[in-house]
């Protein structure tokens, strides 16, 4: 392990003395957020609610001390919880307490070893694995099984859980028996952090509701009226506990899905705010200090963690300048588990639900779907792929499906290279694609100009060779002109399907030109038939160029 790979504290070299009061200020401003906000996602996540305090503390200090991002907020997401819910369902169906404090200290090492394996092999590349659409849908699918996941909790409705469809149909059947109290101190609760969320953005509108809902249960006797609450909370440090060793296989997978969800998103959310002036995150740091927040994490009773864009918004926009702030949230959250865990006993678990639901939802954005719509209609149908997958098939086989369909979309891509024919723009040696811009582009009656992009490999040699060939028909030209200036690599298989269609279209009657070749498409190209049967008389510097050989030669 190099300081490359572990810069710990580096945002202190050039720290400005001016940026210490905004940071204390911010990191205490966003603790007020993020810390109720985690305590709401260890509920979703099936856990005692404590765990989002140690959530909160370890990972956050951890970060601040090795991380690259200088506003990114590190505990845990709306995303991470539903993934370790399912995992932790999967791996500890009777709940017991014990069992599940083992099995989540085993999966969030398992998540921080599998992200510290990755940056010592330099993976940081698999930030960008995932397609923008597909993670679009995925976060919406999450977003759909959370609220349909907090619904009971927010209405006082008991349900036996069994599936997103079987769930949404108990609820239904239960509704007539809500509790009315329940739902309404639930309700309330969504309203004002809406409007908190749209008319007062800065201030703590998670912090405030939990104040008037730890208040409202002795003012209103709501424990009267059916309204339940956390219960007790233990004060103090969390008591180190071992990983169960005997869940790795069981737990390896979703660990796995984990990883890759929190390194995505702490990566997405660290470019996302990124100031002018300050350094770009580092995609293989980021894998060593997010794996070191969880492997830290395990034993001091941490679910796994990563960096979230709402918290980290949140962080930025009260003024956070360093990771001085993460520090400071984690020292907050840390004063909360010695000092106020009795207080948050008397919390309604309404008040969870309705911060689950509300901060929930906004991973659901319908515009961003339009704006898909609009630019690639394929890939709305990607988005709503990923989206059916996590509410159908559950959350890790929706993280299986998002990748499946992001490994599709490449190979689509990849499978189908754009393929242009070219005309000459009137009066001019422009050649461009054929386009409904400009109709009066010429043709020239005997020479087809044709430009291919992207790289020529065995996966798309015969596609690209079915797309010449009704060109060449209709066409019937003497000369086919391949500008490669777009092309820049040919794989041998490729290569050996163009020798060959070169040497058929030659027997009738079309002689093969190439134009643009880069050098290491050349090089290539020196060691093959092709290239015997070509020679430098048929490969030229332009189409321009081979244009004017090509008129030369009509001429003579």
């Amino acid at each position: 392990m190099t300081t490359r790979h572990l810069p710990l504290l580096a945002w202190l070299r050039g720290y400005d003395r001016s940026w210490t009061r905004s940071d204390l200020l911010a990191g205490v401003t966003a603790s007020a957020i993020v810390v109720p906000k985690a305590l709401a996602y260890a509920t979703v996540a099936g856990l005692p609610i404590q765990v989002g305090l140690y959530t909160c503390f370890v990972p956050m200090l951890v970060y601040a001390l090795v991380g690259t991002s200088r506003p990114l907020s590190v505990s845990t997401t709306t995303t991470l919880a539903i993934l370790t819910s399912t995992a932790l369902a999967q791996a500890v169906p009777n709940a017991d307490a014990a069992e599940l404090a083992k099995a989540t200290a085993m999966l969030c090492m398992l998540t921080g070893a599998m992200l510290i394996v990755a940056g010592a092999l330099r993976f940081g590349f698999v930030a960008n694995f995932i397609s923008a659409p597909v993670l679009t849908g995925f976060k919406a699918g999450v977003a759909v099984v959370i609220v349909v996941d907090q619904l009971p909790k927010l209405l006082g409705l008991h349900i036996t859980k069994s599936g997103f469809l079987r769930d949404v149909g108990a609820i239904t059947v239960a509704l007539p028996h809500l509790s009315i109290a329940t739902a309404a101190v639930g309700l309330a609760a969504i309203a004002l952090l809406t409007v908190m969320e749209k008319t007062v953005p800065k201030a703590p509108a998670p912090l405030v509701v939990v104040a008037l809902g730890i208040l409202a249960v002795p003012l209103l006797s709501l424990g009267a009226h059916g309204v339940t609450v956390v219960g007790h909370v233990p004060t103090g440090f969390p008591a180190l506990g071992l990983p169960d060793l005997s869940l790795a296989t069981t737990l390896w997978p979703a660990a796995a899905g984990i990883a890759l969800m929190s390194f995505t998103e702490s990566v997405a959310a660290g470019r996302a705010f990124v100031a002018t002036g300050e350094p770009y995150p580092q995609p293989n740091s980021e894998l060593w200090a997010t794996g070191l927040s969880n492997l830290i994490g395990a034993p001091f009773g941490c679910m796994p963690s990563g960096g979230g864009t709402s918290q980290t918004a949140v962080n930025r926009m009260v003024g956070a300048k360093t990771q001085l702030a993460g520090m400071v949230t984690s020292l907050v959250a840390l004063a909360t588990m010695l000092l106020l865990a009795p207080f948050i006993g008397r919390m309604p678990n309404a008040i969870l639900a309705a911060i689950v639901v509300v901060y929930s939802v906004g991973l659901f954005k319908p515009s961003d779907f339009v704006a898909i719509r609009t630019i690639r209609r394929t890939e709305f149908w990607w988005a709503v792929a990923a989206l059916l997958g996590v509410v159908l098939l559950g959350t890790l086989k929706g993280i299986l499906v998002a990748i499946v369909i992001s490994l599709m979309s490449l190979s689509y891509q990849a499978l189908s290279p754009p393929l242009y024919v070219l005309r000459r723009k009137p009066g001019t040696q422009v050649f461009r694609p054929v386009s409904d811009r400009h109709p009066d582009d010429e043709a020239t009656p005997g020479l087809l100009i044709l430009r291919p992009e992207g790289r020529l490999f065995f996966g798309n040699a015969d596609h690209f060779g079915q797309r010449i060939q009704p060109l060449l028909a209709e066409a019937r030209p003497s000369v086919l002109v391949l500008d490669m200036s777009g092309v820049f690599d040919i794989e041998y298989t490729a290569l050996l399907a163009m020798t060959d269609a070169e040497e058929k279209q030659r027997l009738a009657g079309t002689e093969l030109w190439l134009t643009g070749v880069s050098p290491g498409v050349l090089s290539t190209l020196r060691k093959s038939r092709l290239y015997e049967a070509l020679g430098d008389r048929r490969m030229f510097y332009s189409v321009a160029d081979a244009y004017e050989a090509w008129l030369k030669r009509a001429q003579a």
